[in-house]
């Protein structure tokens, strides 16, 4: 069962979605937080930005190291609308956060838990905790409804 400061920060992350939803970008949001405090806000940008990097995940990771002047964030947890890809899972443990929280899974390229787990893989030096399901139906709805508005444009 989520904490009420869980539901708080990923309703921010849902707004980051939103964000990325009216710039046609898939509606993924994420917020870093450090000593129960925002310090950086994240939404999907890659395809305004032209950079295969942009998840909302990098962006925040992106701003957080540069609101604390550095890379390593150990005490810190992103929230993230959508489980991790691998791109993000990676850059994820190099920042050694502690905790990542997301919403909906991916079963197609998720790997917090659905495709891979990286997380949970022994061999590797830093162990993140991670905490799924936080307002799932709605962080799925918004991207099942983003998805089927796109089809109907397309059609």
């Amino acid at each position: 069962m989520p904490n009420m400061r869980d539901i708080e920060f990923m309703q921010l992350a849902l707004e980051q979605a939103r964000v990325a939803q009216r710039i046609n970008e898939v509606p993924v949001g994420a917020v870093l937080v450090l000593n129960d405090r925002v310090i950086a806000l994240g939404h999907n940008q890659p395809i305004n930005q032209n950079d295969p990097s942009a998840h909302a995940e990098m962006v925040a990771l992106r701003l957080g190291g540069q609101a604390v002047g550095n890379y390593r964030l150990p005490d810190a947890t992103l929230y993230v609308t959508l489980e991790p890809c691998m791109m993000c899972s990676g850059a994820i443990m190099h920042a050694r956060l502690s905790r990542v929280v997301y919403g909906a899974q991916d079963p197609k390229t998720g790997c917090a838990h659905s495709v891979l787990n990286l997380f949970d893989n022994k061999q590797l030096n830093h162990h993140t905790i991670i905490e799924r399901g936080v307002l799932e139906t709605e962080c799925s709805q918004i991207l099942k409804d983003f998805f089927k508005e796109r089809r109907l444009r397309n059609s």
